[in-house]
């Protein structure tokens, strides 16, 4: 099966060099912003789809839009980029960290239970990889303890859990445009959600604080008409300036369109991966359950072979046979220079302070045993030749440690 695709195509160049012919005028203004949003709610199930400049300010005004404030706690899973976290510690809140599941290796619902205070508020789960988490028992805890969650699909696009869209799921759900992602329109962002108030201060959030922004598509700019009234109040609240820029709206829009594609194109190399697996049993892929639909942002192996060589050989291997490289999980974020030394508490409030997990060792077992036996192998080859050739080297290298 031949499978080539292209990413930027002639419908990007086209809508960017629309967007330019409009000068930047005021009357020509977030076109392709309205489209996009409108698109991205139809295509992903849900009333409303706010754009963003990029995929944490997402996480950030979602947060404050839902009460999170500081003093308040939010739960993440340690085993996924730090943004994550530091978009609780952008709201002033703080970030506790939860294990995670060593079959698919997101967020445990256990863990999360067993991390509930007084002062939670809100559970980010991350759609690890491409793979959503437990929601339904996720979304159980929320509803008995009254928390607000949010969807962290930076890594997921059209994946399904249990025949319902990823991103329809959570209270809100976060999406990322940043270049490595299934769509990308360089940086950008989206929040979707069901929920009109919700929609309401997050699109103020994110347009600061305009009076007559809404939840409806495009509307985050104020008009013409009204700031031609000199009596016109404009600032009802602190708002910040996240929204998406007309050019990368026009990208998106784009890349929206051919959205399918670009995700089966990924979902075809992790299947050429796991071809190459065949009889090996000391690399474990990501578990995916009955009824999950995995998008393969990226393809992830746990190395289980007893210590008989390292992480290090074995990339240097791949790579020695031809193939790009294994990029390494990202280190757990509690085990980050910014949470170990503490230059993270100016963002929280001083008596929160007293109250903090020990960011060290031994906080998320499961987690830390995951996170130096991953081996990340790359998913966005655009023709069939260059996929097959990658796991035909993932091949090669398993040959030569012994099937």
């Amino acid at each position: 099966m031949e499978k080539d695709i292209t990413r930027i195509g002639e419908k990007e160049r086209a809508y960017v060099l629309e967007v330019l012919d409009t000068q930047f005028r005021s009357s020509g203004s977030s076109i392709m912003t309205k489209q996009l949003e409108e698109k991205f709610a139809q295509a992903f199930g849900v009333k409303y789809a706010i754009s963003f400049v990029n995929g944490t300010a997402t996480m950030h005004a979602a947060l404050a839009a839902a009460g999170v404030k500081a003093g308040d706690e939010v739960i993440v899973p340690p085993l996924t980029m730090a943004s994550t976290s530091f978009a609780v510690l952008h709201a002033n809140a703080l970030p506790v960290f939860a294990d995670v599941d060593p079959g698919t290796w997101n967020i445990d619902p256990a863990s999360i239970e067993a991390r509930i205070t007084p002062r939670t508020k809100a559970i980010i789960p991350v759609a690890l990889y491409g793979l959503i988490p437990d929601m339904d028992a996720i979304m159980a805890i929320a509803d008995r303890h009254h928390l607000f969650v949010l969807e962290d699909d930076a890594e997921c696009f059209l994946g399904k859990y249990k025949g319902r869209m990823v991103g329809s799921i959570g209270h809100a759900a976060s999406f990322s445009f940043q270049s490595s992602k299934h769509m990308t329109s360089g940086e950008g962002g989206m929040i979707t959600t069901n929920d009109e108030t919700l929609a309401n201060e997050t699109r103020r959030f994110n347009s600061l604080g305009y009076a007559t922004v809404g939840a409806a598509a495009g509307k985050g700019k104020i008009t013409k008409d009204t700031i031609q009234d000199p009596g016109y109040e404009r600032h009802v609240s602190v708002g910040w300036n996240y929204r998406m820029p007309e050019l990368c709206a026009a990208v998106a829009l784009a890349q929206l369109e051919h959205l399918q594609e670009l995700v089966d194109m990924r979902i075809y190399v992790a299947h050429l991966y796991a071809q190459a697996l065949s009889g090996c049993d000391w690399l474990v892929p990501q578990a995916v359950p009955e009824g999950y639909e995995h998008t393969y942002w990226t393809y992830v192996l746990r190395l289980n072979n007893h210590g008989s060589f390292s992480w290090y050989d074995f990339r240097n291997k791949y790579k020695e046979l031809g193939g790009d490289g294994i990029y390494a999980a990202w280190q757990l974020t509690y085990l980050e220079p910014v949470f170990r030394n503490g230059s993270f508490k100016p963002f929280i409030a001083p008596w929160h302070q007293e109250q903090l997990q020990a960011y060290g060792p031994g906080l998320c077992p499961t987690a830390e045993s995951l996170q130096p036996m991953l081996l990340q192998f790359k998913t966005n080859y655009l023709t069939s030749e260059r996929a097959k050739r990658a796991a035909d080297v993932l091949a090669q290298t398993i040959d030569y440690f012994g099937r």
